[in-house]
C-alpha cells in the first residue's frame, strides 16, 4: 500500500487534458465536451477501436475480478493515510472511494490525456529497480563503533555452531552449514549497520539481463574462438616459444583496414589489407600486417604476425618512456615526449592505442610532416623500439648511474 495510490486510481479514471478546476479530477467518466451535443462537429478520437473490438475489450473486463482488481481500503491502510494526510484529506479520499464504484472503472475509465499525464497503469505502491528512485537506509543504523570480528570471536561462533547443529549419519546437514554461513554476522555492533547500512552513494542502475547468463554467453564466444585460432596458437608456441595463455590474454587492436588491388596480366586481383597491433600491457608490443581475398583469413594473419614480432618496450616506472625519441618513415616524422605521472596520454589515435597495449599510461606525440597512417604506425613503433637505455649510455660513458631518489627515499619510491 502506499499513500500516492489514490492519485494512482484518478489517473486511471479521467479525461482530461490538464488540471481544471470545472471538473471532478475523481470522476470515472469521459469528460464530455461542448462539441459532443453538436453531431456535426464531432471528429473521430485517435484512440477509437471498432465495434467488434469494443466487445472483445467488454468481454475481457467481464473476466476481471473488481475486489482483485481494484481492492478497497481497509481499516489499516486508513491508518497509514493519516499519517501522511491530514484528516480533511483523509474524508475526502473516503467520500472519493465512497463516491466511485470499481465497476465503472472498469467499464468506462480510459486514460487520461494531456502533457502532465502518464500513458500507463502503474503500480505505484511497488518500487521498480530501473525506473524507480531506491529506497535509502535510515540514518539510525549508522553504528560508529562497528568493528569486525576477530578470528577467536570467528572461531567461537563456528564451535558454538558445530555444538548445537544436529549429526545425520553422513556428517553434518549441509543445509544446515548454509543456514549458519548465511545467517552469522562478521561485524560486532548494530545488526542493521551491518545488514542494512546507510549509504549517500547513488544507487546501482539495474541490469535488465542476468549478469551470470550474459557471462556465460560471453565465455562460450570466447571458448569457440579459441577453438578456432587453436592450431595457430600451437605453430606460434612452436616458433616464439610463448605460452599459449599469454597470446590469449593478449590485447589486439585493428589499427588500419584497406582494400588494395594488385594490377596483373590477368587483370585486377582485390584483396584486403589490414594492420593489427597488439601487446600484453607490462611492456611488449607487436605490430603485424596480413593481406588476402578473404577479410577474416586476413585479419587472423595480422594478429598471428603482431604475435610473431612481440617485442620488449622501455618503460620508465612502468608508465611512460625514457626520454624523447624521434622516428621516421618515408615522408612521417614523428617526436615522443615523456610526461610526468598523471598527464595521460595526448596523442594521435593510433598512438594512442599501441600505448594501450604497451602499458604506458603517460607520453607527449607530435607528428610532423606527412601523416599517412601506415607510415604513423610504423614511425611510433620503431620510436618505442629505439629508446635508449640509460644503463647503456653509463656505461659507455665509463660512468656508474644512481637512482637519487633511492638513495634519499631509502627506495620508497
Amino acid at each position: 500500500m502506499n499513500v500516492a495510490r489514490p492519485l494512482s486510481r484518478a489517473l486511471a479514471t479521467s479525461r482530461t487534458s490538464c488540471f481544471c478546476g470545472q471538473r471532478s479530477f475523481l470522476h470515472s467518466s469521459a469528460r464530455r465536451r461542448q462539441d459532443d451535443a453538436d453531431p456535426s462537429k464531432k471528429k473521430s478520437s485517435p484512440s477509437a477501436v471498432g465495434p467488434a473490438r469494443a466487445r472483445e475489450i467488454k468481454g475481457e473486463r467481464k473476466l476481471i475480478n473488481v475486489e482483485e482488481a481494484l481492492p478497497a481500503f481497509t481499516e489499516e491502510e486508513y491508518q497509514q493515510l493519516k499519517a501522511k494526510y491530514t484528516p480533511e484529506q483523509v474524508e475526502a479520499i473516503r467520500a472519493g472511494e465512497a463516491a466511485i464504484n470499481p465497476q465503472d472503472i472498469l467499464d468506462q475509465g480510459i486514460l487520461k490525456r494531456g502533457h502532465m499525464t502518464i500513458d500507463y497503469i502503474d503500480d505505484f505502491s511497488k518500487i521498480r529497480p530501473v525506473i524507480d528512485k531506491q529506497p535509502r537506509a535510515p540514518e539510525e543504523n549508522y553504528d560508529p563503533k562497528l568493528r569486525f570480528k576477530t578470528e577467536e570471536e570467528l572461531t567461537a561462533d563456528l564451535t558454538d555452531w558445530m555444538m548445537t547443529v544436529n549429526k545425520t549419519k553422513e556428517g553434518r546437514d549441509p543445509v544446515e552449514w548454509r543456514k549458519f554461513e548465511d545467517n552469522n554476522r562478521l561485524t560486532v555492533g548494530k545488526a542493521e549497520a551491518e545488514l542494512n547500512p546507510p549509504s549517500y552513494e547513488a544507487p546501482a542502475l539495474h541490469k535488465m539481463t542476468d549478469p551470470l547468463v550474459r557471462s556465460q554467453a560471453r565465455a562460450s564466444r570466447a571458448s569457440k574462438q579459441d577453438d578456432e585460432m587453436a592450431p595457430y596458437y600451437q605453430r606460434l608456441e612452436r616458433i616464439t616459444g610463448l605460452d599459449q595463455k599469454l597470446m590469449k590474454n593478449l590485447r589486439y587492436k585493428v589499427l588500419l583496414s584497406k582494400r588494395v588491388v594488385n594490377q596483373t596480366r590477368m587483370g585486377k586481383v582485390h584483396s584486403q589489407y589490414f594492420l593489427v597491433v597488439c601487446g600484453n600491457g607490462r611492456g611488449l608490443l607487436g605490430l603485424g600486417e596480413g593481406k588476402t581475398k578473404d577479410p577474416e583469413q586476413g585479419r587472423r594473419q595480422a594478429i598471428m604476425n603482431a604475435i610473431r614480432n612481440l617485442t620488449p618496450i622501455r618503460r620508465y616506472e612502468d608508465r611512460t618512456i625514457y626520454g624523447d625519441v624521434k622516428g621516421k618513415v618515408g615522408a612521417t616524422e614523428l617526436e615522443l615526449f615523456t610526461r610526468p605521472p598523471g598527464f595521460g596520454i595526448r596523442c594521435q589515435a593510433k598512438i594512442y592505442e599501441m600505448c594501450k597495449c604497451a602499458g604506458i599510461s603517460d607520453m607527449a606525440a607530435r607528428v610532423t610532416r606527412a601523416r599517412n597512417p601506415m607510415n604513423t604506425i610504423k614511425a611510433a613503433f620503431q620510436a618505442l623500439t629505439n629508446q635508449r637505455d640509460p644503463e647503456q649510455i653509463a656505461r659507455g660513458r665509463g660512468i656508474k648511474l644512481v637512482d637519487l631518489r633511492k638513495v634519499y627515499y631509502a627506495g620508497n619510491v
